[in-house]
């Protein structure tokens, strides 16, 4: 997907920055990815509260394969969702939904993650003696 094409896309929700990554493009605002493309489809940043949006417009989660995967099994990533076909004629919509993205991108990146505590590795721990 054209880069120029994504910037004219968003141009109602403002200035977007297109960055080519891992064989597709990420698009950040203000220091922030909240939607990528990928085959020739850009999917929103979402969370818990915006998925069930995506869900009655049809759209379905990014899929992404590792590389390392037994059979090369696709997974379902759950941060990005489908742009439903319908904002690509509704400008002013798509900006709304781009916002709400952008906005979950930003309280995801500034929240800190609850993360479990994990034993310290031999190295680390021969490292204190």
């Amino acid at each position: 997907m054209d880069p120029e094409f994504i910037r004219e896309l968003f141009a109602p929700f403002g200035a977007v920055t297109v960055k080519r990554m891992f064989g597709g493009a990420g698009i950040w605002s203000d220091g922030f990815m909240f939607a990528l493309v990928f085959d020739g489809a850009i999917f929103l940043k979402v969370d818990d509260a915006s998925i069930p949006d995506f869900e009655r417009e049809g759209s379905r989660p990014f899929v992404y394969t590792r590389a390392k995967s037994k059979g090369r099994v696709g997974r379902a990533s759950l941060s990005y969702w489908r742009l439903p076909e319908r904002l690509y004629d509704d400008p002013d919509e798509l900006a709304a939904w781009a916002g709400r993205a952008l906005t979950v991108a930003q309280r995801k990146k500034l929240t800190p993650a609850a993360r479990a505590k994990r034993k310290p590795s031999r190295s680390a721990q021969s490292r204190r003696r």
